[in-house]
């Protein structure tokens, strides 16, 4: 203890310390969990309602994941300097307000309002969790990260059939109310609970050689450059984005925006900042991408099949296929993310990449032969998840392996944009299915672009990190 004292370090945290602060972001991710994967099963009740397009309701889900994401940075920015504790019950009440807004909600632009809302409240109770689990096991790292993300993966699986049941018997409103605060209510009393680790509380950064890690701190300018470069990006997508809407021509709003990103954002990054960081940006999105598109459109996909009311038995339980593959994608979702993560801390992240990627886009490919069979959509689907959603903890882990654990959660968040970057595409897997009549089409794109994914993690991203972190 007086060496601690003398050195202006703390005494090492327990174990018990260490796990108990993972449990309690597990429990705040749970509970943000249905902001995202529930949304699915109200869109055929509020088309039903409003009779308004699919692809114009589908717009609130993508402001919703631009919302949760791209605010991550600032919000991580908030907790690297204050710590969780406000930042997580800011998150709980906006979350709460989103879905209560969306029980009143009669028009298109109130569900945008609406979403907009709960997607701050979502990233800033997932960004801070992700963050403060990072920091607390940099021995663990991916491990620690996947149990976390793994909340946000699972945490509906047990609420699938309520809110189901809940919408049937009391409709939409009623269960974007209660669901909204009750879940609300919950995360802001965890709040209180988050703290980070002082100095000499966590071991140091783990001396696996298959994990390669980084010994240099990397402030977030120095990945993605200047801050005020930035903000002038911002500023043009804010005036270009209202002006496309002005003049009716929402359609092209997230395409300008992902160029925008790509053309300005990526030409900032490799001439003022680290260009391994694009890499792993665009990597991110175009995994991203196809697992959002099955989450935004699960239910749609399964009544375009006709099967979504087919009742299908498997392990020795029988549901209807829709509500079979939501609960079976929602548990192996939420699986994927501690069992990849740990493999990551065991044969290295890049590896991890390859396996998970590989296997997505071989399960996207077969939901594209095999998907109109009830019980194959089920088991497909399912595979797709649980190949999909390990994204969440070997991108903030490699991110925070690169770059240092000092700014962690701030820049996993900027890594964790890819996210919304990606949900620019969910409007356009719409029109691609309304103008083609299935969904074949974007099943071989997502498919595609997770094999490209497989190989750019193997043949690029590993020997680049592994020279990058040499060099530092």
């Amino acid at each position: 203890m007086a060496l601690a004292m003398e050195t202006g370090t703390s005494a090492r945290a327990s174990e018990l310390m260490r796990w108990g602060q993972l449990v309690i972001g597990v429990i705040c991710m749970a509970m943000i969990a249905n902001l995202q994967y529930g949304w699915t099963f109200f869109v055929p009740d509020i088309q039903k309602t409003f009779g308004w397009d699919r692809a114009s309701i589908q717009v609130a889900f993508t402001l919703f994941v631009l919302f949760e994401t791209w605010l991550v940075p600032i919000e991580g920015w908030f907790v690297d300097k204050y710590g969780p504790k406000i930042v997580i019950f800011f998150g709980g009440v906006l979350c709460g307000i989103g879905w209560v807004m969306n029980s009143y909600a009669g028009t298109l632009s109130a569900y945008y309002a609406a979403q907009i809302i709960a997607g701050i409240g979502a990233g800033a109770v997932y960004g801070t969790c992700i963050g403060t689990a990072l920091k607390w096991f940099p021995d663990k790292r991916g491990l620690a990260a996947g149990i976390t993300a793994a909340g946000f993966g699972a945490g509906s699986a047990l609420t699938v059939a309520p809110i189901q049941a809940m919408i049937a018997s009391s409709g939409f409103q009623a269960t974007f109310f209660n669901f909204g605060i009750g879940q609300g209510v919950i995360v802001c009393a965890l709040a209180f609970f988050m703290n980070v680790p002082k100095p000499g509380q966590v071991p140091d950064t783990t001396r696996n050689t298959k994990v390669i890690q980084n010994a240099r701190q990397f402030a977030p300018n120095e990945i993605i450059g200047p801050t005020n470069l930035y903000i002038i990006g911002a500023c043009i997508a804010l005036a270009g984005g209202l002006g496309l809407w002005a003049i009716g021509q929402q359609f092209y709003i997230p395409l300008a925006l992902a160029i925008l990103i790509f053309g300005y954002g990526g030409y900032t990054v490799s001439t003022r900042g680290q260009p391994i960081f694009m890499l792993m940006y665009f990597m991110f999105v175009i995994v991203g991408a196809g697992g959002l598109m099955v989450t935004a459109n699960l239910a749609p996909i399964s009544q375009d099949l006709k099967i979504a009311g087919v009742p299908v038995s498997m392990f020795g339980l029988t549901m209807t296929a829709l509500t079979f593959a939501a609960t079976l994608d929602r548990i192996l979702n939420g699986l994927t993310r501690p069992f990849f993560g740990w493999v990551s801390d065991h044969i290295g992240r890049e590896n991890t990449m390859f396996i998970a990627f590989f296997i997505e886009g071989i399960g996207i490919f077969a939901l594209y032969l095999f998907g109109n069979n009830p019980f194959m959509f089920v088991l497909l689907s399912g595979l797709v998840f649980f190949a999909w959603g390990e994204i969440y903890s070997l991108f903030p882990s490699t991110c925070t392996d690169t770059f240092g654990s000092k700014f962690a959660t701030t820049n996993a968040g900027l890594l964790y944009t890819a996210k919304g970057t990606a949900a620019l595409l969910v409007p356009y897997t719409n029109q691609i299915q309304k103008m083609t009549g299935s969904w074949d089409t974007v099943f071989i794109i997502a498919a595609g672009a997770n094999i490209l994914a497989a190989v750019l993690a193997i043949a690029v991203l590993k020997p680049w990190r592994r020279k990058m972190i040499a060099r530092g």
